[in-house]
């Protein structure tokens, strides 16, 4: 066989492969330049937080979540905290019960008002944190505050009870209203329900930031990753939740990690550039958890 004939052969074997390759992520840094699973693991192992930005209903960003937990355990030698959105802050000792195994799984997943994709989704989360002794936090607001807020107002919250309270950031609570991704929030609601309802929109999120921003600054531990589970829009452009932590605990390292779903994965598209320091890019056809 010819050297010329063997080249071209071999060329077109790998661009069938390729073209039958159907990668199920690729992963991005924020100037849109692919990198690997192992650069964000590296990056993240350095830092004092790192913050998961999910899609709820995307299992690549919950297979990836495990993945990263589990790894950073190994090469942290356990120095490792996890805490997530999916609790809320007055189910911190039901949560802290189980994983002291004071409590079995029927009564804390009653009791603990998990996400209806728990068991597929956060579970493997919650049970890694029990077989390796780590603590997992709590950070999330109380739903009912966050829905007493885009009620009737963030001012709502001054006649609480001081228990109430404790669940929530120290008020009054600082929001500043011209932050990108809440005015993007702002301009979403279109002015439905007038300027009032917009504001009370933003500045409940606000409050399940601060919250979260809150609880992690209050629960780092010197020489230890923080790795926190949200939707991906509490920690995008590093505002959000990532805002409150720099507030409540300057000068923190801090990692961002963000899911997106693209029709085509192999370039990032330019309105998901900057979006966070690592962009997982998911086909927008990947099957959902729910």
């Amino acid at each position: 066989m010819k050297p010329i004939f063997c080249i071209c052969l071999l060329s077109l074997a790998t661009l069938v492969a390729t073209a039958q390759d159907k990668p199920a992520y690729r992963l991005f840094d924020q100037s849109g330049k692919e990198v690997s699973y192992g650069q964000m693991l590296k990056n993240s192992k350095k830092a004092d937080v790192v913050f998961f930005g999910e899609q709820h209903n995307n299992p690549i960003s919950h297979w990836l979540q495990i993945e990263l937990a589990q790894d950073l355990e190994k090469e942290s030698n356990g120095r490792l905290i996890m805490g997530a959105e999916m609790f809320e802050r007055d189910n911190q000792s039901i949560l802290t019960e189980y994983l002291n195994g004071q409590i079995n799984t029927k009564s804390f997943e009653e009791e603990a008002r998990v996400w209806d994709n728990y068991a597929t989704d956060y579970k493997p989360l919650v049970e890694l944190a029990k077989s390796k002794k780590l603590p997992f936090i709590a950070t999330n607001v109380p739903r009912r505050y966050a829905n007493m807020v885009y009620k009737q107002g963030i001012e709502s919250l001054n006649p609480l009870t001081s228990e109430a309270k404790s669940w929530i950031a120290p008020l009054p609570i600082e929001v500043d209203m011209n932050l990108p991704s809440y005015q993007a929030m702002a301009k979403m609601m279109g002015g439905h329900g007038g300027e009032a309802a917009t504001t009370n929109l933003v500045k409940s999120q606000a409050v399940k930031d601060a919250t979260m921003g809150y609880f992690i600054a209050q629960n780092l531990k010197k020489g230890h990753v923080f790795l926190h589970f949200n939707g991906a829009y509490h920690s995008d452009l590093k505002e959000g939740t990532v805002w409150y932590v720099r507030k409540y605990a300057p000068g923190k390292d801090m990692v961002t990690i963000s899911t997106v779903e693209q029709d085509n994965i192999d370039k990032l598209d330019e309105e998901n550039l900057k979006k966070a320091d690592f962009i997982i890019c998911v086909p927008a056809k990947m099957t959902k958890t729910y």
